[in-house]
């Protein structure tokens, strides 16, 4: 049967506990997941011979995860990704938010959702064990409009599917762009590159950026580029070729137009490990999939030791007219949804 147990993980500076919850099912595959930040900090997946390792970067320490972390495991927002110079206008206001990579808003500014203690509620249903995160984000918390009221579901099901179930609500206009920023090495060895994992993305389109790591606008035709995953082919095939894309993002860090957009829940990548036979796919509702190879980890890790597919909207949605909109409006609600499931090759 699947199980959820609860463990004191640490305790903010103002008293507040973070507590781990560990969810796991008969399959052999666990799950811990934090308070603080929503983070999965660890991710247990046993491999053809059996054998359990995580799979998933993270810190063993909440101090770590307070001053240290790229956002390891972590819920992600308001605004996923970048926004230009940090502003954006809505409905004839500009908005001003807090910036924090270089002159643009990364990941919902310097106290995102990554940075707060989520109230937590452990749920048993047929399918799996779930958790329920609920936090209340006041109105220009970092910049942004609106009291927004964001709902996370984490379930473990008995099938190996971590799914993750995003809502949000507001009382305000105000934009929303969600992800799960977990890093992937199916090896469990943090030690070695990703380079020999086999990933294949259900993506016509990328999103070229400038030297700001802003998308210029263009839907660029992956073919007859290094950005080119249709067919399945490992990750450093190509990951040093002599492309501008690559060398802005000192490897791969670009959004991919995901196909089927408003086609409902569908797969849009898979990746594989020959070594251990670990096989991830990745379902999603959303238009777009961030792809990060790691690039800039350093010391005490290793440099492109993990890879992201981070389902969110496109980067700067909010000043880019012809990109899916992230407006939510007071009777509207949020929602989105992705699996990562597991399986044996």
């Amino acid at each position: 049967m699947n199980t959820c147990l609860k463990n004191h993980f640490g305790r903010l500076a103002n008293g507040e506990e973070v507590s781990a919850y560990t969810l796991s099912n008969p399959r052999g595959v666990q799950v811990e997941i934090l308070s603080y930040g929503g983070i999965i900090s660890k991710l247990l997946v046993p491999d053809r011979e059996a054998e359990v390792e995580n799979i998933v970067l993270g810190f063993t320490t909440l101090e770590e995860y307070m001053t240290k972390s790229p956002y390891f495991g972590a819920i992600v927002g308001r605004f996923a990704n970048r926004i230009s110079q940090g502003k954006f206008s809505l409905f004839g206001k500009e908005y001003a938010l807090t910036i924090n990579n270089g002159e643009n808003h990364l990941h919902g500014g310097r106290r995102g959702l990554d940075k707060v203690n989520w109230k937590v509620e452990p749920k048993e249903t047929p399918r799996g064990s779930s958790l329920i995160l609920s936090y209340l984000s006041p109105a220009m918390e970092e910049g942004y409009p609106g009291n927004v009221h964001f709902k996370v579901c984490y379930t473990l099901t008995q099938a190996n599917s971590l799914e993750i179930d995003f809502e949000a609500t507001t009382d305000a206009p105000t934009i929303v762009n969600l992800t799960q920023h977990s890093y992937f090495n199916l090896a469990g060895k943090f030690d070695q590159q990703i380079l020999d994992h086999q990933l294949q993305i259900e993506a016509d389109h990328f999103l070229p950026v400038n030297m700001n790591m802003i998308p210029t606008g263009e839907l660029k035709a992956v073919s007859n580029t290094p950005f080119d995953f249709l067919k399945e082919k490992t990750i450093g095939e190509v990951i040093d070729a002599d492309d501008n894309q690559l060398r802005l993002g000192s490897g791969y860090d670009h959004c991919y137009a995901l196909n089927d957009f408003d086609h409902g829940l569908r797969k849009v990548a898979r990746v594989n490990h020959p070594c251990t036979g670990r096989t991830m796919e990745v379902f999603t509702t959303l238009p777009g999939m961030q792809l990060y190879t790691a690039n800039n980890l350093d010391a005490p890790f290793i440099r492109r030791s993990a890879f992201c597919l981070e389902t969110q909207h496109y980067p700067d949605s909010p000043n880019q007219d012809h990109f899916p909109s992230t407006v939510l409006l007071q009777n509207e609600k949020y929602c989105s949804s992705t699996h990562f499931v597991f399986s044996i090759d």
